[in-house]
């Protein structure tokens, strides 16, 4: 898109809390959470929350505590919020105990046929037991302030030509199914579509609970290799997309000021009915001093892509804003993982082979029809456990 520069002046934006964007860098080991990975910051902490439940419990026991309804109010809310935490640890407690009262058995007894059946009991513990461990990760680490946002979804064409427009497209489609199974909602902002059904540039809104904790991780280089529909040779082509997932800004996260804004409206060069085409219903904002634009022009009526161009941009100057705060504290920071850079591949999709890796952490997945699909799931889950057991070393 024109004067996608993410040049910015800080001094312009309200600041807003820092996060860490937790990319890892290509070849980086997986480290699977389990029973056998039990780190002490993890542990340390587990037994602290469960001290500060029993003085809480002990707090809300005295009298005293009810003529002051503000303080009481806050000591009921503290130990809510952590209540879970104390249950979770607790069943992880009772399940390691079950499991070395099984290994102790295992090692007394001399049938055979309960020892298999000992064996098959000590395997469903064990795996409930790094069920619960990884639970206990994502609940102790340290929140994204952007995770309750809805999400700006940007994906872009890079190397590849009509192939990787075509991919950009087979993306949205994957990103809408599994948008569609969690129930968000799924709206184009912009498109600049290509002769063939792929997409040089597509912009989406998706509104749902959660929907930037989980497609946050899908942000960086998509690279595909297939036989292109243009191939007549039969052979392997490797073409890469970029996506971006920005979190959705709201007036308070970024002041705009409106002297700040250019505005230009013009005739929409997109498919559409008779309006779309016909009036001046195309709206291009820029950001002065940034020199960001953002296009609109797939509503029928100018106010509309107005709206939206300012939404997209609002979200822009969001993500460039907190993306310095990162470059700035990721030098002294011990736990950050791989340079975060928006070039960096992520993922490679391989038709031939029906596989799907996921160079982060390792991961490779020889089901990329159902993740292509809306399954994304697969994915996901282990990447936050990761990073989020990654933040919490870092703390």
């Amino acid at each position: 898109m024109p004067g996608a520069d993410r040049g910015h002046n800080p001094s312009r934006f309200i600041p807003v809390l820092y996060f860490c964007r937790g990319f890892a860098s290509e070849g980086f080991p997986f480290a699977r959470p389990g029973p056998e990975r039990q780190t002490a910051p993890m542990f340390n902490r587990l037994e602290s929350v469960v001290q500060r439940f029993q003085k809480l419990e002990e707090e809300l026991g005295n009298p005293d505590l009810l003529s002051n309804q503000k303080e009481y109010q806050q000591v009921v809310k503290e130990r809510s919020d952590i209540a879970p935490v104390v249950e979770k640890y607790g069943h992880y407690k009772s399940l390691k105990e079950q499991v070395k009262e099984n290994q102790a058995m295992l090692e007394r007894e001399e049938d055979t046929e309960m020892r298999d059946l000992i064996r098959e009991e000590l395997a469903d513990l064990k795996r409930q037991l790094e069920s619960t461990e990884n639970a206990l990760i994502l609940m102790l680490a340290p929140k994204d302030p952007n995770d309750d946002k809805n999400v700006i979804l940007e994906i872009r064409a890079g190397t590849g030509g009509e192939e990787a427009a075509l991919f950009a497209a087979d993306l949205f489609r994957m990103y809408s199914r599994y948008a569609e199974l969690r129930r968000w909602k799924v709206e184009i902002m912009d498109a600049n579509q290509t002769g063939i059904g792929g997409f040089k540039e597509i912009i989406a809104s998706i509104n749902g609970k959660g929907a930037f904790s989980r497609l946050k991780f899908e942000r960086g280089v998509h690279r595909v290799q297939r036989i292109p529909v243009t191939e007549s040779q039969g052979r392997i082509h490797t073409s890469a997309v970029t996506v971006a997932v920005l979190p959705e800004a709201e007036e308070v996260d970024v002041y705009i000021d409106p002297n700040d804004l250019r505005y230009d409206v013009f005739r929409s060069s997109g498919p559409g009915g008779q309006s779309v085409n016909t009036t001046d219903s195309a709206v291009r904002v820029t950001h002065i001093p940034t020199g960001l634009v953002v296009i609109c022009q797939d509503e029928k009526s100018q106010h509309k892509n107005k709206a939206k161009a300012l939404k997209v941009l609002r979200a822009r100057l969001l993500d460039a804003m907190q993306a310095e705060q990162e470059a700035k504290i990721a030098q002294d920071r011990k736990s950050q993982v791989g340079s975060g850079d928006r070039s960096e591949r992520i993922r490679t999709y391989n038709f031939p082979q029906n596989r799907i890796s996921d160079h982060r952490i390792n991961l490779t997945l020889y089901k990329l029809d159902m993740v292509l699909s809306g399954a994304l799931d697969d994915l996901i889950d282990p990447l936050a456990t990761y990073f989020q057991s990654e933040a919490l070393k870092g703390e």
